[in-house]
């Protein structure tokens, strides 16, 4: 039995109310990261503005020289230090109440999937009786690794920061220009002030959804008996990556810890019941399942936006039936997080896989 219109609707609950958490979050660091940038950069832009009265331009080692822009960006190492932290502290907060959701829900969508009032599920509250030991790991796992993603934001941001200051030292322009160009180039996104932003941002949703996921594994676990496993739901639109489109409707055993998504992966485990007739439903005809066929939903795709997904060496491998959807996607490790699946790349010249390949 796949997924009913019943079991959407819960899901679609599920996600809403998981993205009310990971959209509070997004605001508060936003606005934080955009204070502290407020707090530093008109004291920046008035020491190198300061510095290029003096010509038009500064040297290297002006810069390094100066006593004024060493106090600056100790300011801004100080205030990334406390943006950091406190970028773990909103994340690691809100574990408890993403577990319990996750959790809390299980049972539910289970039950969405089963024959009408099959009795099957001793109860629908069961997640109040997990042991709390269980919940405990789970924040102390994340936390863990919360912390280890949230400590070098401080110490890149900087770097970048006093690098990119070095690199914008050149320009032969007026000083109040040069010096409004040096600091929007040291607030824009990528490696600099802001790309401690980005990664902060990149971390909670990442770490929240994780902390998510596992809650909802625990959940599952408690209903082994009726499950055969779990199903890879990917949100299938033109965003979605190549690799959760490969990995669309597998099924998974109910232990195994996922979706192992990339970071910012939008994935969900939605739990797979047994089949109705070895749950004993004997003289009950199981409905069909509604869960969309990602095969059929990419082939129905304009190749314009088939392209948009794939990239044009995948896409013209796929068409030439060497690069099947079950290809798409390859399991990496990555040391100090956790595996994750990420885009497969194009196959070369030669290496034919077979379109029905597993």
């Amino acid at each position: 039995m796949s997924v009913t219109d019943r079991t959407l609707r819960l899901q679609r609950r599920i996600e809403r109310d998981l993205r009310k958490i990971t959209d509070r979050q997004t605001r508060t660091l936003v606005a934080a990261w955009a204070d502290a940038w407020d707090e530093v950069a008109p004291d920046l832009t008035a020491t190198l503005l300061d510095m290029l009265t003096a010509g038009d331009k500064i040297t290297r080692a002006q810069l390094l020289r100066s006593e004024r822009l060493r106090k600056a960006l100790t300011v801004i190492a100080d205030r990334l230090d406390t943006l950091a932290a406190d970028a773990g502290v909103l994340i690691i907060g809100d574990l408890r109440t993403v577990i319990d959701q996750a959790g809390g829900a299980q049972a539910s969508v289970i039950d969405s999937q089963l024959p009408p009032r099959s009795g099957l599920l001793d109860g629908l509250d069961t997640w109040s009786r997990v042991d709390e030991r269980q919940i405990a790991a789970i924040v102390a796992r994340s936390t863990k690794r919360i912390t280890a993603r949230t400590r070098p934001l401080s110490r890149t941001a900087y770097t970048a920061v006093r690098r990119e200051l070095l690199r914008g030292v050149a320009a032969g322009s007026s000083p109040r220009v040069t010096a409004r160009r040096i600091v929007a180039r040291v607030d824009a996104a990528g490696e600099r002030f802001n790309g401690g932003l980005n990664r902060a941002l990149t971390i909670a949703r990442t770490e929240t959804l994780d902390a998510h996921r596992e809650g909802a594994r625990i959940a599952r676990t408690q209903h082994a008996d009726v499950l055969t496993g779990w199903r890879w739901v990917t949100h299938l639109d033109t965003n979605t990556c190549p690799a959760c489109v490969g990995m669309a409707g597998t099924i998974h055993p109910v232990e195994e810890p996922g979706p192992l998504g990339h970071p910012n992966c939008r994935c969900t485990a939605v739990p797979v019941p047994k089949p109705w007739r070895d749950l004993g439903f004997t003289d009950i005809t199981e409905p069909a399942g509604i869960y969309p066929d990602p095969q059929l939903w990419f082939d129905r795709l304009t190749v314009e936006e088939q392209r948009g997904i794939l990239g044009p060496a995948r896409l013209e491998a796929y068409q030439m039936g060497d690069f099947p959807m079950s290809a798409w996607a390859v399991r990496r490790s990555n040391p100090g997080w956790r595996d994750s699946y990420q885009p497969a790349p194009a196959p070369h010249s030669g290496g034919r896989v077979s379109r029905t390949a597993a």
